[in-house]
């Protein structure tokens, strides 16, 4: 056992955490790992932790199924991602809220605490990489024996690294200490995330369960604050290669906040099973709309959610080049509500190669688990946010490589829009942005309507700069700069905008980022003429098509520029453009600061006088 503790380059205390804990598992296989995700293979496991005061506590139930071992969560609160569950200790800058200010005391005694606890357990070390093998950095998870399922989890999605690959000199960049029951015994059972940013060690503790803060966007904010400090960005964003019937190749790169459509470009364009395909449903009327596509594209994925953007990767293209954070994709399920609306994928979930790690899916012990089948939350209903852990490896004709970004999109959950009830649903199918332009969205990045993923969401909230500030731990300043630096020096890739869920008065769900990406593709390239393009009523949308032809077939003009719409009108049009102007006025005002790049503070001066879709484009020239 010391010659494994040997081969780790970390400080003394974490040292002192490994020589007194009651004993540490080195796991040496993935399947080890299953194995402890279930308590060693019971059919049903429960993770419960005894807390002073609070006796003993069942955070979690893990069950043994055929494809793999499925996670419940006895709280409906456990089941998803609090949005203001991180919280920083260090004294380093920092715009997010500090331990110290929130509980009026020093983080030291808490930290001493945890270490304190670990002592008392038997742990489970793993060693892995953060973003990666080839770019990556070294990092380590410290976890109590029972929260296998964790670990595994954390393996699936960071990169498994059994203890026969770790060389002596192993030297962690950063350390996750999980210590599930001090969100009782200290956080009055609140999901709480701490980022403790030393100088040599980047120190995050998961204090709950649920591996989305933690071990997916703990991590994140891990490579944000090194990329902080080293002048380079991962981005919260899917990549595929689209492949057409004739051969056309093109990337796009698809952002925005969590529902925002990531993992659905990705996705085959869904049919009916009539094989035509529903592009939308009035809201007001019933009326549906179909299209019919004889072939659509192929599709090689890239990234499905973390996006590294690393400076060695970067060329003379001119293009942004990226790169998969991730070795695992912690996929949502929650619009697969029968069998057969994505067969591809439910194909891998119910006869996987190997045990996959699910959550807030109904199991059945010895039974195969059907993603279909969603957790019922107390009131009933199904939880909103079913998942499924996804090793890359398991996905078909998925892409390792760099890639450079043709077309950078971001999608945005819309509302409906009437004239009787105006709101920000005023999108067309996609909209074509200035790099100005494209820089402002993400520097507001709306968090959007009905967002599945995280605990709490109003009609239009900020999910925060880049749409991945959630998980950083910096300063919102340093990540515009870095974002406009981004594109002013990819000037090659170009930028599009994609509601999904509404069109003005219509239910279009994710039908607009598939077209998109068919019409794109088709075209060879992501260049428009300016003949074809309008500028948008609303000049926050930048241009809108004047027309649309998807093999063969014309796409109505109501889609494209929804004040055509009778249930809109101008008038609900420009009601509902007041609200996004009014938002975006409140949320750029926080970035106008001396601070921001100079280029940065003329294009939210442009934004405050209401300016031309032209002049966003002088500012920083589009290529048509």
């Amino acid at each position: 056992m010391q010659q494994f503790i040997n081969r780790f380059s970390v400080p003394e205390y974490i040292s002192d955490i490994l020589k007194n804990a009651k004993g540490l598992i080195f796991p040496k296989s993935r399947e080890e790992l299953v194995s402890l995700a279930t308590g060693n293979n019971q059919s049903v496991f429960d993770v419960e932790y005894d807390t002073k005061g609070f006796g003993s506590i069942k955070e979690a139930t893990v069950t043994r199924c055929k494809n793999g071992a499925v996670v419940n969560y006895p709280e409906d609160y456990m089941r998803r991602r609090d949005p203001d569950c991180l919280l920083v200790a260090d004294k380093n800058d920092t715009d997010k809220p500090k331990y110290d200010d929130i509980y009026n005391e020093d983080f030291e005694p808490l930290r001493t605490a945890t270490f304190d606890w670990l002592k008392e357990q038997k742990l489970i070390l793993l060693p892995f990489m953060a973003g990666g093998k080839e770019y990556g950095y070294e990092a380590l998870l410290i976890a109590p024996e029972n929260a296998g399922f964790f670990a595994c989890g954390l393996a699936d999605l960071q990169g498994f690294l059994s203890i026969d690959e770790v060389s002596e000199g192993f030297c962690p960049k950063a350390v996750i200490f999980l210590a599930p029951p001090f969100r009782h015994t200290h956080f009055n059972g609140k999901q709480i995330v701490i980022h403790n940013r030393l100088e040599n060690i980047h120190e995050l503790y998961s204090y709950n369960l649920y591996p989305g803060p933690s071990a997916k966007k703990g991590i994140y904010g891990v490579l944000l604050n090194i990329g902080e400090g080293e002048g380079w960005i991962t981005v919260h964003a899917s990549t595929v290669k689209v492949i057409t019937p004739y051969d056309n190749e093109i990337v796009i790169m698809h952002e925005g906040a969590s529902g925002g459509g990531k993992s659905e470009m990705l996705e085959s364009i869904h049919k009916e099973m009539d094989g035509r395909i529903l592009l939308a449903q009035n809201t007001v009327t019933g009326e549906k709309n179909y299209i019919e596509l004889i072939e659509s594209c192929e599709l090689k994925p890239v990234t499905d959610d973390m996006a590294l953007c690393h400076p060695k990767m970067q060329n003379d293209s001119k293009k942004l080049v990226v790169k998969d954070a991730e070795q695992g994709w912690f996929l949502r399920l929650d619009h697969i509500k029968s069998y057969g609306t994505t067969p591809q994928h439910e194909k891998i979930f119910t006869q996987p190669p190997e045990p996959l790690v699910f959550l807030n899916i109904e199991g059945v012990p010895g039974a195969t688990c059907l993603v279909w089948e969603h957790t019922k939350d107390s009131d009933g209903t199904p939880c909103p946010n079913p998942r499924v852990i996804l090793p890359r490896r398991l996905v078909p004709n998925v892409i390792d490589e760099p890639v450079e970004i043709d077309v950078r999109s971001f999608g945005v959950r819309t509302p409906p829009c009437t004239k009787e009830n105006p709101t920000y649903g005023i999108f067309g199918m996609f909209h074509i942005l200035p790099p100005a332009l494209a820089w402002l969205w993400r520097l507001v990045a709306p968090r959007g309507f009905n967002n599945p993923s995280i605990t709490a969401s109003s009609e239009m909230t900020s999910e925060g700069v880049g749409s991945y500030w959630p998980f950083a731990t910096g300063k919102m300043i340093e990540q515009a700069n870095l974002l406009l630096k981004q594109i002013v020096v990819s000037s090659n890739t170009r930028y599009v905008l994609i509601p999904n869920q509404h069109i003005g008065a219509y239910k279009v769900g994710f039908m607009p980022q598939w077209i998109a990406r068919e019409y794109i593709a088709r075209r060879g390239s992501a260049k428009f003429k300016p003949e074809h393009l309008v500028e948008s009523r609303c000049s926050l949308l930048g241009y809108s098509l004047d027309s649309l032809k998807v093999d063969g077939q014309y796409i109505r003009k109501a889609f494209l520029r929804p004040e055509k719409q009778s249930e809109i009108g101008t008038e609900g049009y420009d009601k509902g453009a007041e609200i996004l102007k009014d938002f975006f006025k409140k949320e750029v005002s926080k970035f106008n600061t001396p601070d921001l790049d100079p280029l940065g503070r003329k294009i939210i001066e442009l934004f405050l006088k209401d300016s031309s879709v032209a002049e966003y484009s002088e500012l920083i020239p589009m290529k048509f």
